[in-house]
């Protein structure tokens, strides 16, 4: 299989989910790609409305101190995901009936 044919398999795919979307998923769709260019917008102007500016030191300190924490809580909480879903921590609950429980009586 060559790329022009694995193109057209993933183009045919698109369209066809495409197709499956109501008007709703469309005007979804619509508000997020315009807060998309939104934020663009408003990213290239603040960078270019500070230009020649010059970062201090402790700019610098304190964005690489805010990515490492950032990259820390990310690590962590996805190990925690990760470690719950292992443990059994996300199964479902289930009803008891007090006949399985041995104790129930004993624990009043």
């Amino acid at each position: 299989m060559n790329w022009t044919s694995s193109a057209n398999t993933i183009w045919r795919d698109l369209v066809v989910s495409a197709r499956a979307l109501s008007w709703g998923a469309y005007a979804l769709l619509a508000v997020l790609l315009a807060m998309l260019v939104a934020v663009i917008f408003v990213a290239v102007s603040g960078w270019s409305s500070a230009a020649g500016a010059d970062v201090p030191a402790a700019g610098y300190l304190a964005l690489a101190f805010g990515v490492v924490f950032s990259m820390v809580v990310g690590v962590g909480l996805m190990a925690l995901v990760f470690y719950s879903s292992r443990a059994g921590y996300d199964e479902p609950a289930k009803l008891r009936d007090e006949g399985d429980d041995p104790d129930a009586g004993s624990r009043r």
